[in-house]
């Protein structure tokens, strides 16, 4: 390919990706972070000259998107709740439903505490959800928990590029709060929730490269909402809210687990901005 315009790397770039299946917007995003430009500005400037070594490494970046690697990977970040999150092979991408999670969990939160709360997020990958209700809801004292430490590292980088008070606990599930005998208002979690079988049908863009660990929950998905229900009593107060994010389909049997666990709750599967069953929150103990 020759080009050497801002407008003739774009039109390559869409054209190519459109014709490998991808997201054509990619190239745009790609070129913005190599030119280190809002996009305004990169429009602005589409007949200006590139330099050699931008559009080889351009050249290079959409190859690599083409052949199925995320680029959020690619430029080192993520978009969440109009945050930049910084993310490796080392942490799930934040979606824009876990947002509709986060939301519904500060309404929530907004209408049943006046007073500060211990909040946990359980399985915190970049920290987007935890970092994000500090940030938005600055009298909540945020503990958030991954299984791994390589994720914790990001996560942690994230809270302080960001300015966010987060404690990070490394563990398994809520057991570091049940070993430290440490009671909470809230739980929240967005855990691995695809069943094994359907990992065969998911896009490579996130099978091939995004972490197994927090995808896949067992044979039907649940596993980790079942161990939850062991563990959640155990740290919650006697009045609390626990939010989920879980699988088209699962709204449910989630929330049939909540029921059973916490007999006279309120509890509500909330479909996502398309229509699909994505949250499911349960209130407890509130008179």
């Amino acid at each position: 390919m020759q080009f050497t315009k801002v407008y003739e790397a774009l039109n390559w770039a869409s054209s190519f990706l459109r014709e490998n299946g991808r997201d054509e917007n990619a190239g745009e995003l790609l070129l913005q972070h190599l030119l280190k430009m809002e996009r305004s500005k990169l429009l602005a400037e589409l007949r200006e000259e590139l330099e050699a070594d931008v559009i080889e490494t351009f050249i290079e970046g959409i190859n690599r998107v083409a052949d199925g690697y995320p680029l959020q990977y690619l430029i080192g970040f993520e978009e969440f709740y109009g945050r930049k999150f910084m993310v490796n092979e080392e942490v799930l991408i934040p979606r824009p439903e876990t947002e509709e999670l986060v939301y519904g969990v500060l309404a929530r939160m907004k209408r049943k505490f006046t007073d500060s709360i211990n909040l946990v997020d359980v399985g915190t990958g970049s920290g987007a959800i935890a970092i994000t209700l500090a940030l938005e809801h600055a009298s909540a004292n945020v503990f958030t928990i991954d299984i791994a430490e390589e994720s914790l590292k990001v996560a942690r980088e994230n809270a302080e590029r960001l300015g966010a008070q987060v404690t990070f606990l490394h563990g398994d599930l809520l057991r570091p709060l049940i070993e430290q005998g440490l009671k909470v208002d809230v739980v929240v979690s967005n855990p691995p929730y695809i069943p094994e079988e359907d990992m065969l049908t998911l896009s490579p863009v996130v099978k091939d490269h995004e972490p197994l660990r927090a995808l896949v929950g067992g044979v039907d998905g649940l596993d980790f909402y079942r161990r939850f229900m062991v563990e959640i009593p155990q740290v919650l107060k006697n009045e609390g809210i626990v939010a989920f994010e879980v699988g088209v389909g699962q709204g449910e049997l989630v929330a049939e687990l909540l029921r059973q666990t916490f007999p006279g709750s309120m509890v509500e599967v909330v479909n996502d901005i398309n229509g699909k069953d994505r949250m499911v929150f349960a209130e407890i103990g509130f008179s």
